[in-house]
């Protein structure tokens, strides 16, 4: 049996006196895909929230790599290796394309990605670096091409 890489047990979640969330059991294993359905306003932003310590929960509630995070501050979550990226365009206006591009990696944790392989992925990024992160065209067809390569 495989230990669950993230694993909620008995999830609850609050704002306030209303409870979001009710019990939740969840386990993701190392490789593993899945998606989070439902109606607006059934707690799926909540549990993402919970999960990455946006939202208070208990410690024994939510483990990830086999270690208690709930209740930790989202900081301490990241740096252990779990991060949430909203939607929407929350970027630094003030900051070019390649500083919001560094916020990123702000955790400065070991893995495959740099500026160079994201410039190699997507070289609409390499040409606009130096410019405002608001230029940035979410459905610019240049990016989807990018992407397909």
């Amino acid at each position: 049996m495989t230990m669950a890489l993230l694993q909620t047990s008995g999830l609850t979640a609050h704002y306030g006196d209303a409870q979001a969330l009710f019990g939740i059991d969840f386990d993701l294993s190392q490789g593993e895909l899945v998606a989070i359905i439902g109606a607006n306003g059934a707690g799926k932003s909540t549990f993402l929230k919970s999960l990455t310590g946006l939202v208070k929960s208990q410690p024994e509630q939510i483990h990830f790599d086999g270690q208690p995070i709930g209740g930790l501050a989202p900081g301490d979550i990241v740096r252990r290796g779990l991060a949430l990226v909203p939607e929407g365009r929350r970027l630094f206006p003030s900051l070019s394309v390649e500083e919001n591009l560094q916020m990123g990696a702000f955790a400065r944790r070991a893995g495959p990605w740099s500026l160079p392989r994201l410039y190699k992925l997507f070289p609409i990024l390499n040409e606009k670096r130096k410019l405002p992160g608001t230029s940035l065209s979410v459905g610019s067809s240049r990016w989807s091409r990018s992407a397909a390569r």
